[in-house]
């Protein structure tokens, strides 16, 4: 009998609030969803266990303001694992950068979660409500 694998989510935003909602928005039977709420602690935490998708906030709490961008660059340069940006400070510019270093998808926030369950079960990750999904 096989088994499946279970798939993993890392989110990494330093609004409680996002985490929060989007970690049980993510939560179902085969997913385990995993939050940090800085970068380091999601560095870590892609050292310690291989992850299928990081969603990722650009701007945290930081100086420069694109600390996502710079998480994309390490991710991608290091693990096989897709990436999620998404910010409440986009522009054109900062989306087109965030495609150029990797990202599987940009949104703005608030996040349409019928687009996100789209994008995720593409990749094979179960979701609650696959809304339009095939």
């Amino acid at each position: 009998m096989e088994t499946k694998r279970l798939k993993k989510i890392l989110i990494v935003d330093d609004e409680p609030s996002i985490l929060l909602s989007l970690s049980y928005a993510l939560k179902v039977d085969g997913v385990e969803v995993i939050t940090c709420n800085e970068i380091e602690q999601a560095e870590e935490a892609l050292e310690n266990s291989r992850f299928d998708l990081v969603i990722a906030d650009i701007r945290m709490s930081g100086i420069s303001g694109i600390e996502g961008l710079e998480l994309l660059s390490y991710i991608k340069q290091r693990y096989t694992t897709e990436v999620i940006i998404m910010t409440g400070y986009g522009s054109d510019e900062v989306e087109a950068e965030a495609y150029r270093r990797g990202a599987l998808c940009y949104f703005n926030k608030p996040i349409d979660m019928e687009e996100l369950f789209h994008h995720l079960a593409a990749i094979g990750i179960p979701v609650k409500n696959p809304v339009g999904v095939k």
